[in-house]
């Protein structure tokens, strides 16, 4: 694994709960992962995976509410992975972490301990900005983070697919425009959607959706509560604000 980057930030989320060093700059934790970690529900035991976990903002909120679950981080890039090592530690919280390409075979994924059939919960921040619409970053940790390949999302989808339990259940946050592509990948072998948009002004279109799906799920999709983040005059929205300190879960982690 290699070195952390020399510019990081000391920095706080959950109200001041969860302390992170990240990179001073290319892609940075911030409201996409609380939002989703708020979003997950999880119980005692349970194995948990953080796919594209970056310095472990998302599976590190978890576990700092749910503190016996057994949490792995997977991250591509060897430097974030090793802060997410770091913030593991720093936060007291006990976790693996493996640098490992999502889109890697069944035999990497079981050589690394993610076997089938393995795990009782995956959440997911994929890479989503489309390429033929938005300019790839020269920051290298950014490009991996925030850009997109034609199979992105279906690769990250089966891998989920294929570590589930039965009834285990994915959670992920992706760009709103593209529900269609969401819900074709979770078309083979999940079921059970909820989905919940994210607006970040109350007048405007969402942004993100927000979604759980469980594997072998028969149930009618739900679609739930807008989630705002701010009104219409632009004020933060109180609720949204206690979701994002750690204080309240969305009804996703309902479980």
């Amino acid at each position: 694994m290699s070195s952390p980057p020399d510019a990081v930030t000391d920095d706080t989320l959950l109200g001041g709960r969860l302390r992170l060093r990240q990179p001073a700059s290319g892609h940075r934790a911030g409201h996409d992962a609380m939002l989703l970690a708020a979003s997950v529900a999880v119980r005692p035991g349970e194995r948990v995976v953080d796919f594209g976990a970056g310095v472990g903002a998302a599976g590190l909120a978890v576990a700092q509410r749910a503190r016996d679950i057994d949490l792995v981080l997977v991250e591509i890039d060897p430097a974030l992975a090793g802060l997410a090592s770091v913030n593991a530690s720093s936060n007291g919280i006990a976790a693996e972490v493996l640098t490992l390409d999502v889109s890697a075979g069944a035999a990497v994924f079981a050589a690394a301990g993610l076997g089938p059939d393995s795990a009782d919960v995956v959440l997911m921040n994929p890479p989503f900005n489309d390429r033929a619409r938005q300019q790839s970053s020269h920051d290298r940790s950014r490009r991996l983070a925030h850009m997109a390949t034609a199979t992105t999302l279906e690769d990250w989808v089966h891998a989920a697919r294929r570590i589930l339990k039965p009834g285990g259940a994915l959670t992920m946050i992706w760009r709103a425009e593209a529900i269609k592509e969401v819900l074709a990948a979770l078309d083979r072998g999940f079921g059970s959607i909820a989905l919940q948009p994210v607006h970040g002004v109350a007048s405007q279109p969402a942004i993100r959706i927000l979604v759980r799906a469980i594997k072998g799920g028969g149930a009618p999709m739900q679609i739930l509560p807008a989630v705002m983040l701010n009104d219409a005059a632009g004020v933060p929205n109180e609720m949204t604000q206690a979701v994002l300190a750690g204080d309240k879960l969305l009804p996703l982690a309902a479980r």
